[in-house]
């Protein structure tokens, strides 16, 4: 297996610190407000990342957090009213809603900010014992200055940006690169008792204590991989890093992996910018599985372009891969083809190249479209090509719908029985030889977007988008 280390900025042979193990930690939400494709995008990558691992026969912990105690979330109480558990609870839910509904894995551990205090204070405490730490005003800060490695991971310079740390200017710091570690009580906030003063967490320190947690190993790096969206290299996952090798002397993980940004119309999305795609919106017009195969189909670490057009364009890619499932859907699985199980884990071997993978599965798709047609009753070649595409499903999170009803998917009931009944009437109008009848039928199917195909089992319909 080799991935992309953002780091090392190149692809290298990943060796696990374990022998046939993996550790993941990928950064999740703040929750305070509805996933946008960004969130969906960094999520879809590294769930095919967790497959792929698995389907290499790795023994995976993976582990997705959720921020649940932030600045955002107290504005967010302070404009609304609600509860610091009644905004987060209402917008875990509805992340992993909504990640199911993208076929996207729950993580092995999905650790909170707010179940992980006790934690965040050892660590706090550790660090002003070794004098890498230091209390102001209003809060603990980092001191950067101790840290020899600090920038090493992003790789910037230190007058390279003016607002390094993306904190507000404070002239009680020793250095404005400095960041805050603990912030302390302000009026009504949510705050914890600490032997260092009451307050809450800052953003960074979560996640060195989840993983000190939930999943670091002794040795030289305490977990195999930390991934993550490309603008979380800096300055969040450089003060993880930094904030880790100060404390416990060893690197937070051996590789460092980040997926690309999602924009619209060249725009990197952001909500800053006023551009947001949120995931709800999209889910109430595509299938989650649509969409997943869209966001699935570029490289993790190109940008992405997120276009309607080439949505359409995915979604008829992915309408082969179901016209072939209905071919063989009545016929049991019998064992994957390994050839094909090769090529396709080959290909994403190579940092996730889906791109390969695609081409091979599309490949596999011609070769037995061509062969189920020139031997339509060879049940043990159907067998073969079932078994491919529900392996493709385990690895790849896609064609887990019935190939009936995936063409049939955004028609409300009541639309299906006025559909069927049209085709009832039109049957009729063939048997009776009324063509014309059964023809201004059909055009009226067609001018809801329901397509007709008569085959030997009858008439089948479906949605065309």
């Amino acid at each position: 297996m080799f991935i992309y280390d953002s780091v090392q900025k190149k692809k290298v042979l990943f060796i696990p610190i374990k022998e046939n193990e993996v550790k993941i930690y990928v950064c999740g939400p703040t929750v305070y407000d509805d996933a946008h494709l960004g969130h969906a995008r960094s999520a879809i990558a590294f769930d095919l990342l967790r497959r792929v691992f698995i389907a290499l026969d790795y023994k995976v912990t993976f582990v997705k957090n959720f921020t649940d105690i932030d600045d955002k979330i107290i504005n967010k109480m302070k404009e609304n009213g609600q509860s610091l558990e009644e905004i987060t609870s209402f917008y875990i839910k509805r992340y992993k809603d909504e990640m199911n509904l993208l076929h996207v894995s729950d993580a092995d551990i999905e650790p909170k900010a707010t179940e992980t205090v006790v934690e965040i204070v050892d660590f706090i405490e550790t660090m002003l014992e070794k004098n890498v730490a230091y209390k102001t005003s209003d809060s603990v800060y980092f001191d950067t200055s101790k840290d020899p490695k600090y920038l090493s991971l992003s790789h910037r310079f230190i007058d390279e940006d003016a607002s390094l740390a993306r904190v507000v200017q404070n002239d009680e710091k020793k250095d404005q690169k400095d960041f805050a570690l603990w912030k302390f009580t302000k009026g009504n906030e949510p705050s914890y008792q600490a032997s260092f003063g009451e307050g809450r967490p800052g953003w960074h320190i979560e996640c060195s204590a989840m993983i000190e947690k939930h999943l670091a190993n002794c040795g030289d790096f305490q977990i195999d991989i930390h991934a993550g969206g490309a603008d979380l290299l800096f300055p969040h996952h450089e003060n993880e890093a930094a904030q880790t090798r100060c404390k416990s002397g060893q690197e937070l993980a051996k590789y460092w992996m980040h997926n690309g940004f999602v924009t619209i119309s060249g725009e990197k999305m952001s909500k800053s910018l006023g551009n947001s795609f949120f995931l709800k919106d999209a889910l109430r017009i595509y299938d989650g599985e649509v969409l997943r195969f869209y966001l699935l189909s570029t490289h993790y670490r190109a940008n992405f372009n997120f276009s309607e057009e080439d949505l359409l364009l995915s979604k008829k890619r992915l309408d082969k891969l179901y016209r072939l499932k209905k071919r063989v859907y009545e016929t049991p699985c019998s064992e994957v083809q390994p050839t094909f199980k090769q090529s396709v884990l080959s290909d994403l071997s190579d940092d996730l190249n889906i791109s390969k993978a695609l081409a091979s599965i599309d490949e596999m798709v011609a070769n037995a479209n061509e062969l189920i047609d020139k031997n339509p009753k060879d049940k043990a070649f159907k067998a073969l090509i079932h078994a491919n595409l529900l392996w493709l499903e385990s690895l790849l999170g896609i064609i887990a719908h019935d190939p009936y009803m995936y063409f049939q998917i955004g028609v409300r009931e009541a639309e299906k029985r006025e559909i069927e009944t049209l085709i009832e009437q039109r049957n009729s109008a063939k048997k009776e030889k009324n063509f014309q009848e059964a023809d201004a039928i059909r055009s009226i199917l067609e001018g809801k977007n329901i397509q007709l195909m008569d085959t030997l089992n009858g008439t089948q319909w479906e949605k065309v988008l």
